[in-house]
């Protein structure tokens, strides 16, 4: 669903510019106006000419995305986010090996969409961290998986004031010789980063 953009906005009786973030099932407003709303809770949302316009509550609001921009968006909005499972990559035929502490129910219900790992049958690997030490150790444990080019999903806390931040973990995943390809929300307060064994051509 991701999607972003700088526009105009007018909310109820304010206008202002933002920068407008379609992420995790939600629309979120930075700079001259902040906002943070569930999808769920946009009403009659339509595009209409450069404009997409919808209500919260009983405010109307209309953000100037431009020339098809709108349509785009309306249709993003509209498409349920994929589940966290599908995001990680599991389905009922996948087998995950969990390293850490499974402390989150978003987590939780993704890792029971698979099964879980038995030796010699991973097809996946999902640690969950929450300070250097503990990345430390996660990737002395799955060092074999790694090495036979299994993927693994690091999970930390985001935001301000944590120990793991993602400039730390880019820093590990390099000294290793593994390579980022992809990332996920996974709660309100839990990130995600996949890496891989990098390949040699």
């Amino acid at each position: 669903m991701g999607r972003e953009a700088l526009c105009r906005c007018r909310w109820g009786a304010e206008g202002a510019d933002v920068k407008v973030q379609l992420e995790g099932g939600e629309l979120i407003l930075r700079g001259g106006m902040r906002r943070r709303v569930s999808v769920v809770d946009l009403r009659d949302v339509l595009p209409n000419g450069d404009q997409l316009t919808f209500r919260v509550g009983d405010e109307a609001v209309a953000l100037t995305l431009g020339a098809g921009a709108a349509e785009r968006w309306a249709k993003a909005i509209a498409t349920p986010p994929p589940s966290l499972a599908k995001k990680l990559g599991i389905d009922a035929g996948t087998r995950v090996k969990v390293w850490g502490v499974v402390d989150d129910d978003n987590l939780e219900e993704a890792l029971r969409t698979g099964s879980a790992a038995e030796k010699g049958n991973i097809h996946l690997v999902v640690g969950r961290v929450d300070t250097v030490s503990e990345l430390q150790a996660m990737f002395e444990n799955v060092g074999a998986e790694l090495s036979a080019g299994l993927p693994l999903w690091i999970v930390y806390p985001k935001g301000p004031g944590q120990q793991v931040r993602e400039a730390m973990v880019m820093d590990a995943l390099r000294g290793r010789g593994l390579v980022d390809t992809k990332v996920a929300a996974v709660s309100a307060r839990l990130t995600a980063i996949r890496c891989s064994r990098r390949k040699v051509s």
